[in-house]
């Protein structure tokens, strides 16, 4: 999420949690033990409720993916099955944010020493929060940067590209003013959203397990598997082949625009991935390969 200070993009990330399904008793199972291994499960109490991890931007890589005498767990693993909100994400040191290349893409994180190797598990939604420049209010009506848009380019060009072709989705979120506040509109509750998302995720389990994948949403789907369960009309087809050639997609951002869009069709209640599911999950790919470009 991209947006100036105090438009709401902590809040959401924050938010994130309570549209999620309950932890199922395996992954219950799971976070305890991680939780138990970093000496964080106060008093032996479980919770059903999803992780959320939000370490701030002087977190160290050991902090972050884990490490010590004793090869502890680390904030990425801690967020197994939750959510990992990275605020102020261009303040992490590249050397932190390109360790988490390895648990975005495999689902979990090793752990190497001298003596021993150990590896927990991170299957995580990784959400990341940034202004647009450092001034923090680049592009907003009636505000202009002394720097110009260099300011907005090399804040920006703080994250890399290999990053920023395993995020998904890139949302601009636009200032809040005082009359958005004092009249606001009527807006979905999330009660209501958790609803759709669990009609959602049940239909991606049981479609993957009469396919025997091994995973039980579309994020986690191998290549082969996505290929067939979001294969698009022909209209969508020839929108992706297009999208494709002009973006110059990689084989991971072409797969990640299936995923999304057989996400949001499964959203729509929608067996077939349309045109319109493609082009939607190809928008939120294009603000990433402009930022790719820039940096």
């Amino acid at each position: 999420m991209v947006g100036p200070p105090g438009s709401g993009k902590s809040m959401l990330a924050q938010r994130l949690p309570s549209i999620l399904p309950p932890l199922a008793p395996k992954e219950l199972l799971e976070v305890s033990m991680i939780a138990s291994v970093a000496g964080e499960l106060g008093e032996g109490k479980l919770t059903d409720r999803r992780p959320f991890r939000a370490p701030h931007h002087s977190a160290s890589m050991a902090a972050m993916v884990g490490g010590g005498l004793r090869a502890r767990p680390g904030e990425v693993s801690l967020a197994h099955h939750g959510v990992l909100f990275l605020d102020e994400l261009p303040e992490f040191t590249p050397q932190t944010l390109d360790a988490l290349r390895q648990p975005l893409e495999t689902g979990d994180c090793m752990i190497a020493r001298a003596n021993h190797r150990v590896t927990y598990p991170a299957r995580i939604q990784l959400v990341a929060a940034m202004n647009p420049c450092r001034c923090g209010m680049s592009g907003e009506p009636g505000f202009r940067c002394l720097r110009g848009d260099r300011c907005r380019t090399e804040y920006q060009a703080r994250i890399s590209g290999p990053l920023l072709d395993r995020i998904d989705l890139r949302i601009e979120v636009p200032a809040v003013s005082a009359s958005d506040l004092i009249r606001p509109d009527k807006a979905e509750t999330s009660a209501s959203v958790a609803q759709r998302v669990a009609r959602a995720r049940a239909m991606q389990r049981e479609r993957l397990e009469r396919l025997g994948a091994g995973a039980t949403t579309n994020a986690h789907c191998p290549p082969s598997i996505i290929e067939e369960i979001a294969r698009p009309d022909s209209a969508g087809l020839t929108l992706l082949k297009d999208a494709s050639e002009k973006l110059a997609f990689s084989a991971r951002a072409y797969h990640r625009v299936l995923k999304v869009a057989r996400t949001l069709a499964d959203l729509d209640a929608s067996e077939t991935v349309g045109r319109i599911h493609l082009a939607e999950a190809i928008s939120y790919r294009m603000s990433a390969e402009r930022m790719a470009q820039a940096a």
